[in-house]
Order: C-alpha cells, then structure tokens, then sequence
C-alpha cells in the first residue's frame, strides 16, 4: 500500500464538501452547537440562532463518550433523528460523532459529516468502515497524539478511499494542567506548510475555560486554520455537559464578526 502522508505533502490542496459548505477554501468556516442534544426544542432555537450569526455548521453530540460511566451518555439514536429534524428545518448541515462500526449504517442517513472523537482516533476498524461511507469526515486529534500518529490516522480513512477528511485540533494533554488541555497550534501551522488537508481548530476542548474561547479562536484562525469548532448554548450554565468551556450564542456571534472583519488582534 503507498503511504498517503507522502502524496499529501504535494499536490492541490484538499477541499470537502458539508452540504453546501466548503472547508478548505477562501472563506473560514465556522462549526458550533451544544455538547449534547438536549431536546429537540432546544436544539432547534439554538440552530436557528447560530445560523443567524454566521454558523455553517451545527454540531451536537448523540453519544456521549465519557470518563465515568454514570455520567450523561447522551440520547445517542434519539439524538441523531433530533438533529436530522433540526437540520431540515433550518437548513443547515449536521456533524455529530459516531463511535461504533455497529452504528454506522443506522446512522449514516441521519447526519452530513461524520465526527470521530479523540478517543477513537486509534480505533483503527471504525476509521476503515468511516472510509468506505465517503461521507465527509472530521477528524480529531487524539488527547495523546503525536502529529505523525494523527495523521497515520487519517490515512486509515483514506486508504478506504474516502479523501474527505477534515483535521481537527483540539488540544492535548501536557503536564500543564491549568487549562483542560494544551491547545497546539504549532500543529495547525504544520499542517497547512507541509500537507494538504484541511484542518479547523475546537478552542473549547482545548481551552476548557469559555473566558479564553475567543482569544485562542482568534489565535487559530491567525495560525492559518480553515474554521473553527466551538461549544455554544442558549444558556451555557445550564448545560447539560461541558458547561464551564461553552460559550453563549452572543459570543460566537462576536467571535465570527472580529474574523470576517480580519481584527485578528
């Protein structure tokens, strides 16, 4: 088998497709959306809000991996048909992670792009069965992840001939344990000098505090990232998960007009 990381390193840059949203291109794309599907009420005012204020995408987690098994799991195949629903009345496009082989037929009708989290990013079936959907592909870095083993990653998926994967960096562990996660942006410069994926940066989960969402959303976007992936809710407080790093809808309506006006610092 030829080693993709060589052919990615020349060539035309790689574009993908999310409905009518193209990441890797001229324009920076935005992705946002609770944690957790709550409900379907409040999924939908916060998609119509969010598309409003300039997001692209909308995203939303059905299931729930988490570190304690007693935690919220999320409402996992309810979940999915929330989004479809969501999606269809807005008019925007849904990403949502899949974290099972087992899932992936029933769930591949449902959503517009396929999220594989850090916990599965070395779950190396799943990447092989997301390969041979096509379905665009949002991959995140592993909270333990070399660049080279990320990117190893995606080459799993495209070695199944799916070349719609979209990088996304959202922070690793260090011994730094002030923030939730050490946000590399030195692997977004990387990425966009030497390979030809495109690749968008997820400050919540690399910053863990909402205070410092903006700032480090502006300091991706400044490193050369294609978009960015933040948590936001109509009351974040209120969250059902990850409340401390997810910001108000407000915010990311500031967050998305500094960028578009290129008032980077």
């Amino acid at each position: 088998m030829k080693d993709l990381l060589v052919d990615l390193k020349s060539g035309d840059k790689i574009t993908v497709q999310v409905g009518n949203v193209i990441i890797g291109g001229e324009e920076k794309i935005f992705i946002s959306g609770p944690c957790s599907v709550e409900d379907y009420d409040s999924m939908l005012t916060m998609a119509k809000e969010l598309k409003n204020v300039g997001v692209n995408i909308l995203r939303g987690g059905a299931f729930k991996p988490r570190t304690s098994p007693y935690d919220f799991q999320g409402l996992q195949f309810e979940g999915l048909e929330i989004l479809k629903k969501v999606s269809e009345k807005v008019g925007i496009p849904i990403v949502t992670e899949i974290m099972d082989t087992r899932h992936i037929d029933k769930s591949i009708d449902l959503i517009d792009m396929i999220q594989v989290g850090s916990r599965n990013m070395y779950n190396y079936s799943l990447l092989k069965e997301i390969g041979k959907t096509k379905k665009p592909v949002l991959l995140k870095r592993g909270m333990s992840a070399t660049l080279s083993e990320w990117l190893y990653a995606a080459e799993y998926i495209m070695a199944e001939g799916n070349e719609n994967v979209v990088l996304c960096e959202r922070g690793i562990r260090t011994f730094e344990n002030y923030t939730r996660n050490t946000l590399d942006l030195n692997a977004v410069a990387v990425i966009k000098n030497k390979y030809r994926l495109p690749i968008i940066v997820d400050p919540s989960h690399g910053t863990g505090l909402r205070e410092i969402v903006p700032t480090m959303s502006l300091a991706a976007i400044a490193t050369g990232a294609d978009g960015l992936m933040i948590e936001s809710h109509i009351s974040p407080d209120n969250s059902v998960s990850d409340a401390r790093e997810t910001i108000t809808i407000k915010s990311m309506e500031h967050i998305i007009k500094r960028i578009k006006s290129r008032k980077l610092y």
